[in-house]
């Protein structure tokens, strides 16, 4: 996954409450007070509502290409909600937009092919986005790439909990945004160096999307990996009168130093300061 910008050295947490009536109860609080069922298809449903909000959606330079992986790699998307969307869970952790040797390739967050394939068990056909770069094939799950990020952060979930099912019982992996952007030179683009007026509609369909997964999956803990998803869980959680436990971990990109220097033991030591694990 792509770099987050700097600030995502040292867990910490914070509890956030809505603003506004203390008494009131919101939609999450009356949620969190029903019978536990499957999230599963309302997740389903959330992220089809993603992707239509976005599908009409254009950018304008420095963006030349925008794959959006809930279009072509939808099925695989729906095998990850399928299988491990189950909820509730204790904690959401959010990622901010697909690498190009990741999501994009398999439609899973930091979706790493061996750790999609070999340890969630999931893999099968993905099509082709439409323009596709020359210099950013989409080849699925035939992907020979390493993305690295997803390789550290499932790497340590597998390390974890050998069995996939004893992670998900607990834990969910999302992204904020869906979308991959690319300069003409097949260089990545991420998110805060779209254009402001471009980002606007973005940030309203993925904050919907994200106030809506916390609703269906109802987390104790909202983690961003990384300071930019913890930026947008604080925004998504000022609209749900709950509490919630926001914090962040390390972003695991190779492109950053402190995450190049034993990014297992840091993260780890994180969870625990953040009283995950």
């Amino acid at each position: 996954m792509p770099l987050q910008p700097p600030g995502a050295a040292s867990g910490h947490r914070h509890h956030v409450r809505a603003a506004g009536n203390p008494e009131a109860r919101s939609p999450l609080d009356i949620s969190l007070s029903l019978p536990k069922v499957s999230p599963v298809s309302s997740l389903i449903d959330a992220a089809d509502q993603l992707r239509r909000s976005l599908r009409p959606l254009s950018f304008q330079e420095p963006v030349a290409y925008t794959y959006n992986p809930l279009e072509y790699a939808w099925e695989r998307h729906c095998d990850y909600l399928t299988r491990f969307g189950n909820g509730p869970v204790r904690v959401l952790f959010l990622g901010m937009n697909p690498g190009p040797f990741g999501m994009a390739q398999t439609g899973v967050p930091f979706g790493e092919v061996s750790a999609v394939r070999d340890w969630m068990g999931i893999s099968g056909p993905v099509n082709k986005p439409q323009p596709e770069h020359p210099k950013r094939p989409i080849t699925g799950f035939d992907c020979e790439r390493s993305e690295v990020s997803g390789r550290r952060l499932w790497g340590l979930f597998a390390e974890r909990f050998p069995a996939p099912e004893d992670f998900f019982a607990h834990h969910f992996v999302a992204n904020y945004c869906p979308l991959v952007w690319m300069k003409d030179t097949g260089a990545n683009l991420t998110p805060d160096k779209i254009p402001a007026d471009s980002m606007a509609p973005v940030r309203k369909a993925c904050l919907l999307h994200l106030r809506q997964m916390i609703k269906f999956l109802r987390p104790e803990y909202l983690i961003g990996v990384g300071a930019y998803a913890e930026k947008q869980l604080e925004e998504a959680t000022t609209e749900i009168g709950s509490t919630f436990t926001v914090g962040r971990v390390l972003h695991p990109s190779p492109a950053s130093p402190a995450a190049n220097r034993d990014w297992n033991g840091t993260a780890t030591r994180q969870m625990h300061e953040l009283g995950i694990w």
